[in-house]
């Protein structure tokens, strides 16, 4: 009796040594000074785990029985553990108490305003004993991890394409449900990866902060910027199972693939005729719509195609690019050297 009327009197008659910090409780001050003696009495029977309250034991074996006791009132998500579930709410309230007091930005969790902090300290303590890159999460260390070992172990549950990242996979789960939760506030297009949103929105604003040290040429993506350093070092890492022939992008890869599997998945909505490359279909379409977007400056004709403009500009600048190994003659046109090659060798 004498101590629960602590409870309405505010009476903290118990006192810690160490911190002098007080309880109202004596069992609750002996829990507390495990803290300072680092003594774990209470042990998981499946795994080892050692803990200093019998509750956050009780806590930990619903990692091994699965048990999720604590429901979400409003969408009826299940979490093992109260401080979840409290967390998760906020998404509902759009509770965010805690605060950063560097740049003021809110968050629903404390940890998450934690790991924040540190990109203004540019801490980063967790490191990869592999290749020494350094992390602010434990969790980004775990995912860097699986570069070095190859390990992919979330599986989309409609294709079965596997993932190193739980991130990748909900991204390509967009393909699947069609979902496009990005919008560019410029031009209402959506997308379902919020890095693609962003390196679009760089059309509006022009920025390319990525540029090659050889010919100072800029663009607006990282992978751009690698394909393009191809063009000076050669390289063609990509190859075609079956004719071997060699590519120094992924896409011209799997373009290239549909000469050997017969696939046109472009379809015109106007009359039907498919295409193995979308840009191919982008070309067609302009017979439908009359478009004709390359001008040339000299004469003003215009062009359905970029390739038939750097042609036709060749009547101005006299360009013969193409030259018969038979009779040195030259010309300005690809399929006229053919031609006269056939006529050539006749002759020959």
């Amino acid at each position: 009796m004498k101590q629960h009327q602590g409870i309405h009197t505010v009476e903290r008659t118990y006192r810690c040594d160490v911190c002098n910090r007080t309880f109202r409780k004596l069992d609750t001050l002996k829990v507390h000074q495990l803290v300072h003696t680092g003594e774990l009495p209470y042990h998981c029977e499946v795994c080892n785990k050692t803990f200093s309250r019998a509750g956050n034991l009780r806590v930990h074996q619903h990692v091994h029985t699965g048990e999720r006791p604590y429901r979400c009132d409003v969408c009826s998500k299940a979490y093992s553990q109260t401080n979840s579930l409290k967390a998760h709410q906020r998404v509902h309230t759009g509770e965010r108490p805690y605060h950063c007091d560097v740049c003021n930005k809110t968050f629903c969790v404390r940890s998450n305003l934690q790991v924040h902090q540190r990109v203004h300290t540019v801490e980063c303590p967790y490191y990869c004993e592999v290749c020494n890159k350094t992390f602010s999460r434990a969790g980004n260390l775990k995912v860097h991890q699986h570069v070095h070992t190859g390990e992919r172990p979330y599986r989309c549950d409609v294709c079965s394409k596997a993932f190193s990242q739980t991130n990748s996979l909900k991204a390509h789960q967009r393909v699947h449900t069609g979902e496009r939760p990005y919008r560019c506030d410029v031009c209402n297009k959506t997308f379902c990866v919020r890095s693609n949103l962003q390196v679009h929105q760089r059309v509006h604003t022009v920025e390319r902060p990525y540029y090659c040290e050889v010919c100072n040429k800029t663009f607006s993506r990282a992978g751009n910027l690698k394909v393009h350093q191809h063009v000076h070092t050669g390289e063609r890492p990509y190859r075609c199972d079956m004719c071997s022939k060699a590519f120094s992008q992924t896409n011209s890869l799997k373009a290239h693939q549909r000469v050997h599997t017969g696939e046109r998945p472009y379809r015109c909505d106007v009359c039907n005729k498919t295409f193995c490359v979308r840009s191919n279909l982008q070309v067609h379409q302009r017979v439908h719509t009359g478009e004709r977007p390359y001008r040339c400056d000299v004469c003003n004709k215009t062009f359905c195609m970029r390739s038939n403009l750097q042609v036709h500009q060749r009547v101005h600048t006299v360009e013969r690019p193409y030259g018969c190994d038979v009779c040195s003659k030259t010309f300005s046109q690809k399929h006229v050297l053919k031609r006269h090659l056939s006529n050539c060798n006749q002759q020959a």
